[in-house]
């Protein structure tokens, strides 16, 4: 059962609502009979609920496919692109890292009209402006058009990943809000799966022909998101705010398992919306923020930068060139080898799924921040000790592996779970745009800076700069990222008025643990 924790007296809250809960069962159940009943009308509302929000958070994800699926295929399509266009290593660089950088456009887009038409048409119009950029990819003859398609699909990619977390958190109820805002993240990964499966798969076929047919299968995935639109609910929050309330009413009961639940959210959400300072417009707000408001803003900006600048992306659009670099020269062997990369990171992505409303966010965050700044540090000195050997080509390959592995674990699905949590409801589309900004931002750094970095102080060099970057990612975990665990998207407001510290911080994170045992408890017996 979605049983929540609230605020600062959240075990008094958390026995009163037992007990209202208690008081309709006595209510509706005067025998035995009708208590089995009442038990079994409310495990099948359950199952609903729980299959209802699994498949509106599914569908809200179909949108990352088609980032995953770019980052992925176009890490072998460019050898193809080099030997049919005959591209420099500049123009590959730009090509590869233009889709970040565009993106941005389409991020700080994504917030404003997602509250003006609603967060599941903006995810529609996302795919349709990645269905015209990928065709012209497909068909382009020249460098100039392939550049033109790259920005148009980089547009569409920055609107419809920024909207998907935002609209899952909206939606979700508390207890399993962290499981289910991490659909996109999956998604993403497994995108980037199938396309490393279809670099191998096409890559037998001429090199004018093989990239194309390799993009052109990324269109289909926005096939489904148009059918998915059609079915998915609009998120409560925005129905608040656009002052329909008998249709987030009618959301809330269906994403919630029990009616008085739905209300409570209901009452938080209306509560949350009419907070306004003055008629201060949104953007003003962030650009001159309150204490707490510049906290959310350092915590969710800084969390989502840190997961680009640490080089993931580098060891998923590069890992051919850094295992050329580390002895592997065969193009079947190395496709071979991206597709080991591309399982690593979608298979333990399921970890994160499994256990983060369990264990928490932070603690996920220390797992992966410090996992990948060893794997980080163990490439650097294999890159530099074992180049051309045969030990040194499984090392390297296993490092990339595990590195692309802990980031599924922790900071990759928890990058977007946090920054889609911390902001209030009437900054929380346009605050996590900005998020968003800052991470293209150093996506498109890393991807166009990569190559040419790595020729001017070596690969182990460059990967020396991640180890560092990386580190630097446990201390920013440690410092200024809070536990949000079991907590409503209002309740989660409340913490950043106050200053965080580590003393504070370890004080909600041992109050929050206290509390899930009895949620399980109490969710077991109803």
């Amino acid at each position: 059962m979605g049983v929540h924790e609230t605020g600062e007296d959240e075990n008094k809250e958390t026995k009163n609502k037992y007990r209202r809960m208690d008081s309709e069962m006595t209510d509706y159940a005067n025998d035995d009979s009708e208590v089995v009943q009442y038990k079994q009308t409310q495990h099948e509302r359950s199952k609903r609920t729980r299959k209802y929000v699994f498949a509106c958070a599914v569908f809200a994800s179909l949108n990352n496919v088609l980032l995953g699926y770019d980052v992925g295929v176009m890490s072998g399509a460019i050898i193809f692109i080099q030997e049919d266009l005959k591209i420099t290593e500049l123009q590959e660089e730009i090509l590869i890292g233009s889709l970040s950088i565009i993106s941005i456009l389409g991020s700080l887009a994504g917030g404003r009209v997602s509250d003006a038409v609603g967060r599941k048409w903006s995810m529609g119009l996302a795919a349709i402006i990645f269905q015209i950029g990928a065709a012209v990819m497909t068909f382009a003859p020249t460098f100039q058009f392939l550049m033109i398609g790259r920005l148009l699909a980089g547009v569409g990619i920055g609107f419809g990943v920024m909207i998907a977390p935002v609209y899952i958190a909206e939606i979700s109820p508390t207890i399993s809000r962290g499981s289910f805002t991490s659909f996109p993240e999956i998604f993403i990964n497994l995108g980037i799966l199938l396309g490393y499966v279809s670099n191998y798969a096409f890559s037998g076929f001429s090199s004018h022909t093989n990239w194309r047919i390799m993009l052109a299968v990324g269109i289909l995935p926005s096939v489904f998101i148009a059918f998915a639109i059609f079915i998915i609910p609009e998120s409560p929050r925005w129905l608040v705010m656009q002052n329909r309330i008998d249709e987030a009413r009618s959301v809330l009961l269906k994403t919630n398992e029990i009616e008085s639940e739905a209300e409570e959210r209901l009452s938080e959400i209306l509560a949350s919306a009419g907070e306004r300072t003055g008629d201060t417009a949104v953007w003003q707000e962030l650009l001159t923020p309150t204490p707490s408001v510049r906290r959310m803003l350092f915590t969710g900006i800084g969390i989502q930068c840190f997961q680009q600048i640490t080089g993931t992306d580098a060891s998923v659009y590069y890992s051919p060139e850094i295992l050329q670099t580390a002895g592997l020269q065969d193009k079947s062997r190395l496709l071979a080898a991206t597709v080991a990369v591309g399982i690593s990171k979608t298979a333990f992505i399921m970890v994160a799924i499994l256990v983060i409303d369990k264990v928490g966010r932070k603690p996920l965050l220390y797992v992966s921040t410090i996992g990948m700044t060893c794997c980080l540090c163990g490439l650097t000195i294999a890159l530099s000790l074992l180049n051309g050997t045969s030990t040194g080509v499984g090392l390297v390959i296993l490092l990339v592996c595990g590195n692309v592995a802990f980031f599924s674990v922790g900071i990759g699905p928890i990058c977007g779970v946090l920054t889609s949590e911390i902001f209030p409801l009437r900054l929380r589309a346009q605050a996590f745009a900005l998020g968003a900004v800052g991470n293209r931002v150093c996506s498109g750094i890393v991807a166009m800076s990569f190559l040419s970095v790595s020729h001017a102080i070596s690969m182990a060099g460059t990967f020396s700069i991640f180890t560092m970057i990386s580190g630097l990612s446990v201390v920013f975990v440690y410092k200024f990222v809070p536990e949000t665990k079991g907590k409503s998207l209002e309740q989660i407001e409340s913490l950043f008025q106050k200053e965080f510290n580590g003393r504070e911080d370890e004080i909600e994170l041992s109050d929050t643990e206290r509390l899930v045992p009895n949620q399980e408890k109490i969710s077991f017996v109803l």
